[in-house]
């Protein structure tokens, strides 16, 4: 299979279930278990209908960023991160997560407009340190 060729979605599917067995409920293993798989397959799966939000948030920070956050990202496919997800709001802002070009971004926005923009396994921290500074 080259770069170019989509995975089948039967074989994603049958991957997701055997990875989610191993650890729907356990955050860490199903991060695990999601490292294990080559690039391609673990790409099309972190922007699938197969995981949710959370899941993914939770393979590229390795930790819970609060219950109504998990709450909200667990409702939404993965599939949803390709144009954004709202986590929250705090104050004015709103706190969103999306994924580009296989990279997790986290953006701040007033409602309007993007004012802060992070990318990368620290995009999180980054963003939180921000809004720490900013209210």
């Amino acid at each position: 299979m080259n770069d170019k060729d989509p995975v089948p979605f039967s074989e994603l599917s049958r991957i997701a279930d055997q990875i989610l067995e191993m650890g729907e409920d356990q955050p860490d293993v199903l991060a695990r278990e999601l490292e294990r798989l080559p690039p391609d397959i673990r790409n099309e799966l972190l922007t699938s209908d197969l995981l949710n939000a959370f899941q993914v948030f939770y393979y590229f920070f390795r930790e819970n960023p609060g219950d109504l956050e998990r709450d909200r990202l667990t409702l939404q496919p993965a599939s949803a991160l390709l144009t954004g997800v709202m986590m929250t709001g705090i104050d004015l802002f709103e706190i969103l997560f999306s994924i580009e070009a296989g990279v997790p971004v986290i953006s701040v926005s007033d409602g309007d407009q993007v004012i802060a923009r992070y990318q990368g396994t620290d995009a999180f921290r980054k963003a939180v340190r921000f809004l720490d500074e900013t209210l």
